[in-house]
Parts: C-alpha cells; structure tokens; sequence
C-alpha cells in the first residue's frame, strides 16, 4: 500500500504558496495538471532539515561532494546536450505515447540529490506521460527521506521493512506499477530536455525493445553536467566486468544519421525503459541477486537471447553521479556480492563460454551462489537462444580467448590426466590458466 502519510507541499516547502517555476527547457504545465514540485523556495524545509554540518567530510556519507550538491538545492536548469537535430521541429512522436511509471530505489540517498531527480523528471516531461513517480526506500535510517516526498504530486512511497537491495526493490517497483511502460532511474541522476518521448516512442513500436538514454555525466566534484560521447555503446570482459566502447567501425559507417538508435550488447542498467507485460513476461529480476551488481547482465544476455533487443537512444539524454566506490554497505561486502551475481548470471546464461567467467575470475570458484534451477526453467520456458548465437549475432567483437592445446581425458580430485604433444601427466585441471568450472565438462572452446 502506499504510504498514507501526505504533507501540504507549502509546508514542505517553508511557503504558503508554490508559484511555478518553469525551466526555460521545458513548457509550463497544461491547465488542469498539478504544479511541479518546486518554487521559490525550492523545497528548502525538506533539505534543510538534514544538512552537511561545518566540519562534516562533504564525501563521507554518499561518495560525492554533498556540500556542492546541496548548493545547488532542489532544480537547477541545465545544458541540452543533444545533437542538434533534436531541435524539437524535425522529430514527430505520436500524439499517444503511452504514460510511464517511475520507479527510483534508493537506500540512504542525499536528499538534495533524490529531490533534483525527481524534480528534473516533472519539470523536463509532458505531465501526461508521467502516471506516477514510485520511490522504493530501501530501509533507510530516515523514513521521512521518502515520505516528507509524497507531498510531491505524483510520487509515492514505499518502504522495505529490511534491506532488499535494487533489484529486489525494482521488482517491488514494478509489481506497484499501475502504467503499462516502467521507467527505471537512479537516485541521483537529473533528466534532460524531452528525454521520455523518444524512450516512449521506441517501446510503443516494438514492445521488446528495451532502451536507454544517452547517460551524461555530472561530476561527483562540482556536479558539472557534462556531455557524454553519443558514439559509445555497453560492453563487456570475461570477467563481467561492464565497460563503456565504442561503436564498431562498420556499425558507425552504417548510420546516416547521428540521432539513429544504436544496438548495444548490454546495458549500464540504472536508467532503461521497458514494457511492463514484457518485463513480467522475461522473468522481472532474477530476485536471488543480493543489493547491487550482475543483473544488467543477466537482463541484457535474457532479453536479447529470448527474443528482445537493446538500444541506447541518441535522442534521450539523462545525467547521471558516476561515484568511485560504494557510499554503503554490502551484507556480504562487495567483492563476494558482485561473484555472486555474476556467476549467477553465467552459470544460467553463458553456457559453455562461461568457462572463460571463471578463467578471468578464478575467485569465483568454490563460492555459493545459490539455486538456479527457476531461472533455467524459465528459460526453457521460453525458449530462449543458446550464447553461442548471442555471441555470434549480438556481440562478435568479444573476442574468446586462445587456449593451450591441451586436452583432458581423466579426472582425480583435483588433477586430471592431460595430453600434451605425445605424452601424458597429472596435472591440476584447468582452463586457460584458471580452474575448471566444477560445472564443466567440455574442454574444447566454442566452435572447436
């Protein structure tokens, strides 16, 4: 249920009235629709109440500089960063863009930060296209980070009882979704002009695409909102280790035009837009994946093996606080948290080329990661491609490391009997360098 709990915006406002305050980037709201949150005062009683004190280490608490963020207060109007042929005059969108709901998680979020997402969101977006705003708080210490924040039209909260992580709480999110896209942001980020049509306008042709905007950076210094190159898509290492690439030469000689959307093997995973039915249909989350790290794989590998696609739209831009570390903590720390998602995600996904996960992340080996058998009967179920032809279709430019010409034919313990040239010998099993997946048998690489 949502939180029952509302304030009058003036008082969390510190004013007896909310004149609007429009960016000069987006339109003022329609009659008829609620005002966005904002005003002259800027929300000032809501961020007020919980201020860095003099002395206090401005990165302590959240991994950026809270002292520059809470300068900046509740909005702040920004550069429109996309290509200028997103002028507005040469793109159409339909006239019947399905509406959204916005799901954003968070778990001890700089309230600064978390009401300039918000904010950005109502200010920069046609207000038909927002159903709801739905904040999950991840057992926060303040309840009232999230609650003093249904007084904003359109948001709504609620609160975990414990500690779930993102992906648990996204899947609260949705499940709560009364609109038919789902629209899912970080905590910190501040979208960009006219950032939700394209997204919109790209799932309502196709309802199996998933996609993302272009993600800006704004720096966790000086909260700089800089502009992102609009030639990179998500990739990755055997070790599942996300990283940003550029678009493959022939890819980028293909497109006439720089607004085209670009195909791209995985996404970041904070900021995408999906089909609600289509999400439910795929599985949601794999909800066995602790707090942070591995699910974008594993919803990137699932969506384009069982029959979607990936793009990042061009068009869309949203700004985003790329931190150097985690501002909290891991049950389990951080290390062991990420080696179990990820090797979730391969041991379900990867097939035989989940081998090289474990030759790029020997410390895998040996460590829980729980059952998996719903997701492999999920995705028996529905039918999905095997990796090979992900990496064959999707992502051809991951290259699969060479191997020595060594081949197993018995195994003891913890050596095996290998040929080598023209002789035998024990030897402790291995792959390229690292140790046999206990899972697998093959020893030759793919397509060998």
């Amino acid at each position: 249920m949502w939180v029952e709990q509302r304030f009058k915006w003036s008082q969390l406002n510190g004013c007896s009235s909310l004149p609007v305050s429009c960016s000069p980037l987006s339109a003022p709201p329609p009659a008829g629709d609620p005002a966005p949150a904002g005003g002259a005062a800027g929300g000032q009683s809501y961020l007020q109440a919980k201020q860095l004190r003099p002395g206090d280490d401005p990165y302590r608490d959240h991994a950026f500089n809270l002292q520059e963020s809470e300068r900046l207060g509740g909005g702040r109007d920004i550069r429109d960063t996309r290509h200028y042929r997103n002028n507005g005059v040469s793109l159409n969108y339909d006239t019947d863009l399905p509406s959204t709901s916005i799901i954003i998680t968070f778990h001890n979020e700089a309230r600064s930060t978390l009401l300039r997402t918000i904010k950005s969101v109502l200010l920069r977006s046609p207000p038909s296209l927002i159903r709801e705003i739905i904040l999950i708080d991840d057992f926060s210490s303040d309840p009232e980070d999230c609650q003093l924040l249904t007084a904003v039209p359109k948001v709504h909260c609620l609160r975990n009882s414990r500690r779930e992580g993102l992906i648990r709480s996204r899947v609260r999110g949705a499940d709560s979704a009364s609109a038919s896209v789902l629209t899912f942001l970080d905590s910190h980020c501040e979208v960009n002009s006219a950032w939700l049509q394209p997204l919109l306008q790209r799932v309502k042709q196709d309802h199996t695409r998933v996609v993302s905007p272009i993600i800006d950076v704004i720096s966790l210094d000086n909260f700089a909102y800089l502009a992102a190159s609009a030639d990179l898509r998500g990739g990755f290492d055997w070790s599942l280790h996300f990283r940003w690439e550029q678009i493959p030469l022939e890819q980028k000689m293909a497109r006439s035009d720089p607004t085209q959307p670009i195909r791209t093997p995985v996404i970041a995973g904070g900021i995408f837009v999906m089909d609600k039915n289509w999400f439910n249909h795929l599985g949601q989350y794999d909800t066995h994946m602790d707090i942070w790290g591995g699910e974008n794989f594993e919803l990137s590998f699932r969506v384009w093996m069982c029959g979607g696609s990936l793009e990042i739209l061009p068009c869309s831009r949203v700004g985003h606080v790329f931190r150097k570390r985690h501002p909290y903590d891991f049950p389990e720390g951080n290390a062991l948290t990420y080696i179990r998602n990820t090797r979730r995600a391969a041991e379900v996904w990867m097939d035989e080329y989940k081998q090289y996960y474990y030759s790029a992340r020997p410390s895998a080996q040996g460590k829980a990661f729980g059952s998996i058998a719903e997701r492999l009967a999920l995705r028996r179920r529905l039918n999905c491609r095997p990796f090979r032809w992900y990496m064959e279709n999707v992502y051809p430019e991951l290259r699969v490391p060479e191997q020595d010409a060594v081949s197993s034919l018995l195994k003891q313990g913890r050596l095996c009997l290998e040929t080598r040239g023209d002789g035998l010998g024990l030897a402790e099993c291995r792959v390229n360098g690292g140790h046999r997946p206990q899972t697998q048998v093959r020893t030759a690489p793919p397509g060998g």
